[in-house]
């Protein structure tokens, strides 16, 4: 698989959350989907849970749905630093790959600390028309633990 296309997508990916355009976000998932956010420990030690499990486009309608309606939290963004993508093997048109993050928090008063460090385990294909999509984004957190709600996707 193209790395260029990768770093594309991954770039896609994160500036869609970064510039707060969530609607645009389940659009990079092709349906049915797994989007998962867990943590390194959780791997390690076999576990499937995951602090947010969707695995369809719809679930992520919902969760942007929900972040822009229901959910109250403390305003606040991210933004992306998105490391480049390895990709670990290919079958089947569809590519594993790897890629590294790191997001910054952005307060509404201006305060910044790093909200989250880890690295995204992907399984990447070309849709119907030939862009490439996210069949899997499992979120894999160095850390375990967030002081405050994760309402924006990670």
């Amino acid at each position: 698989m193209d790395v260029a296309r990768l770093v594309e997508l991954n770039a896609t990916y994160a500036r869609v959350i970064d510039n707060e355009q969530f609607e645009e976000w389940p659009k990079l998932f092709l349906d049915p989907c797994l989007y998962k956010v867990t943590t390194a420990e959780n791997v390690a030690r076999g576990l499937e849970g995951g602090l947010i499990y969707a695995d369809t486009r719809g679930m992520l309608e919902d969760r942007i749905s929900s972040l822009r309606k229901v959910n109250i939290y403390e305003g606040q963004r991210y933004r992306h630093i998105v490391g480049l993508p390895m990709v670990l093997g290919q079958a089947n048109g569809t590519a594993e790959v790897e890629t590294p993050f790191l997001i910054v928090r952005i307060m509404r008063d201006g305060a910044m600390d790093v909200f989250a460090t880890g690295c995204y385990r992907d399984k990447v294909k070309p849709d119907s028309a030939g862009a490439l999509r996210f069949e899997e984004r499992v979120v894999v957190c160095d850390g375990r633990r967030f002081d405050t709600l994760v309402a924006i996707p990670l």
